[in-house]
């Protein structure tokens, strides 16, 4: 059996109902046709009453009094109507909350672009400033590679110059050697060959 069976079950005992008075909840706090369906509305409380026209799904709307399963509800042009308190919702439609979601995510996506524009031009800076670092960084390396190189050319050249230095300090103390040889030599020839010498008669020892 459905809901709709059922309530026209309880029809008669609603038409009983009605020599009695009406006990009102007066709520006049807005809310919303349900968004699920478009609802038909009575004239009266009960599914006895006949219905009067519908209300368009998630259009908003007043809420006056409530009477069993029924609300009294007016609209946005003033018509007064009673509607199934179920097909009522306290959050507003989705043909309120739609437009107000696209706005936020229109103002959402403009942020984050602006947080991507800035990001990659904060990326790009620091890309530029990382490449012109590595540019300095291999540019000294090489001047790096080019002292180490003319470090090891000038100390090549001072073992030379050592070399040199001590091949000409060695000549020099044989010459040195050899002179004082020579020297020392030609003064002991000279003293072994002069005592020998004829001496030269002197003047005096002649006898006219």
């Amino acid at each position: 059996m459905t809901r709709h069976d059922i309530r026209r079950l309880s029809l008669g005992l609603a038409l009983g109902l009605l020599a009695l008075p009406l006990q009102a909840q007066q709520n006049d706090a807005t809310h919303w046709v349900s968004d699920s369906l478009t609802t038909y509305v009575r004239s009266g409380p009960t599914d006895g009453y006949r219905i009067i026209g519908t209300l368009t799904a998630g259009e908003p709307v007043e809420r006056l009094e409530t009477s069993g399963d029924y609300s009294r509800v007016q609209n946005a042009d003033g018509n007064t109507v009673w509607i199934l308190t179920s097909e009522l919702q306290d959050v507003p439609s989705a043909q309120v909350r739609v437009p107000e979601l696209e706005q936020q995510v229109a103002e959402l996506s403009a942020e984050l672009d602006g947080i991507n524009e800035q990001w990659e031009s904060r990326t790009s800076a620091q890309r530029e400033a990382l490449e012109t670092r590595e540019a300095r960084i291999v540019e000294l390396e090489s001047r790096n590679q080019a002292l180490d190189a003319e470090s090891e050319q000038s100390r090549q050249t001072i073992r030379q110059l050592q070399a040199r230095l001590e091949t000409q300090e060695e000549d020099l103390l044989m010459r040195y050697f050899m002179y004082g040889g020579g020297v020392a030599g030609a003064g002991l020839l000279v003293g072994l060959i002069v005592p020998h010498l004829p001496r030269r008669k002197s003047k005096r020892d002649r006898w006219f």
